[in-house]
């Protein structure tokens, strides 16, 4: 009997503008260079990887990048096979510089369509 091979569905990977601007921001060429590694990584299967959001940003993910520091929030599209990550940075709790606030600052704001 043939053996089925499980079929790999590659995602296409878009960025927000904002999310471009927030990487560009990233002084570090290594650091942005790993970073943009793990975005490619998200092609595949990105609804296994990270873990869901809750509250304001449910419906979002997180995934952690360069030694747990920084954090890259995507949201899986199904119906269009996209993943697109809204935003990245550093996980600073507390900090209003922390990625999951700016995350929710940029949401009301509606600057993550």
């Amino acid at each position: 009997m043939a053996e089925r091979k499980k079929e790999v569905r590659n995602w296409d990977i878009e960025l927000t503008e904002t999310c471009e601007a927030m990487l560009a921001g990233i002084k570090d060429k290594r650091v942005q260079s790993k970073i943009a590694e793990r975005i490619d990584a998200l092609e595949t299967d990105p609804e296994k990887q990270g873990k869901p959001l809750v509250s304001t940003l449910s419906g979002l993910r997180s995934v952690r990048t360069v030694g747990q520091r920084y954090r890259i929030i995507y949201r899986v599209e199904e119906q269009r096979v996209v993943v697109l990550v809204v935003a990245l940075g550093l996980r600073k709790e507390g900090d209003k510089a922390d990625i999951y606030a700016l995350t929710k600052k940029l949401l009301r704001l509606g600057l993550l369509e």
